[in-house]
């Protein structure tokens, strides 16, 4: 890393934007591995754990949420800028989150429907992803993001190598695990065959339907994915909202939600 020195220990910073809080929490949820990292780096502004120092260059920036304002644009470069390496992490810096499914409808509307006083809301009429602002060296998907990713992503930089990254479909982990499959056997509309792995397959070991909090895998068929759960009995409009929950300005999901929105 050119930021650090023999004597110095690698800087890290942790930087929320339009967001739930709930990645930054996958680094308090480590425990005492946190404290590990602690011992290996130098953690230099976390707002959510008290360490304030927003204009300090870091080896790695860690960044939640999503750009969902003039001020978070401008923000975001200034993060770059004194960045070496910068992680996007969980789904709304990834791919916009919940809060960008004002993207598929009147932003305007929405706000004077909710707020008594909406002249006060300074947004923007769209939530992007951070990519689409500035670039970003490293993306780990999830809402929220795995603790687990985190630490193997900060073991892995501290090295000098790139953190292998979940690219696999969540049925194949279904599989490995001896998981019986819940679309199959119960017809749930479930999203694992469209579904990066990484969460354990938390929800299909609970008997219940993947939601797509991790996103697109590799080489998925949406357009298929659709059909089947339209046999299920689900409405085109209905499955669209599945590919729209929580990843849906990924480049796959909004070609499908495209596709689910067409007339037959």
């Amino acid at each position: 890393m050119s930021h650090t020195t023999v004597n110095r220990k690698p800087t890290v910073a942790i930087h929320k934007f339009s967001s739930c809080d709930g990645c930054q929490l996958a680094f308090l949820n480590l425990g005492e591995q946190l404290l590990q990292v602690a011992d290996a780096v130098n953690i230099v502004h976390f707002v959510e754990a008290g360490a304030i120092q927003f204009d300090t260059p870091v080896d790695i920036a860690f960044v939640e949420g999503s750009l969902s304002t003039e001020e978070e644009v401008e923000r975001i470069h200034a993060v770059r800028q004194q960045s070496q390496y910068l992680v996007t992490i969980g789904a709304c810096a990834t791919a916009g989150g919940i809060q960008a499914l004002k993207n598929l409808h009147d932003a305007h509307a929405w706000t004077t429907s909710v707020y008594a006083l909406p002249d006060y809301i300074s947004t923007l009429s769209t939530a992007s992803p951070i990519s689409k602002a500035v670039h970003v060296d490293l993306e780990l998907h999830g809402c929220p993001v795995n603790s687990y990713q985190v630490l193997s992503t900060i073991r892995a930089l501290l090295f000098g190598v790139t953190p292998p990254l979940e690219q696999d479909k969540l049925c194949s982990e279904c599989k490995r695990l001896g998981q019986v499959c819940v679309m199959v056997t119960q017809q749930m509309p479930c999203m694992g065959p469209v579904t990066r792995t990484g969460c354990g397959v938390i929800c299909p070991r609970q008997q219940r339907d993947c939601y797509s909090c991790y996103g697109p895998a590799e080489t998925i068929n949406t357009h298929s994915l659709s059909q089947c759960l339209q046999e299920t009995g689900l409405a085109r409009d209905t499955i669209a909202r599945r590919f729209a929950l929580f990843n849906n300005q990924s480049p796959e999901y909004v070609k499908a939600i495209a596709q689910l929105g067409e007339s037959t």
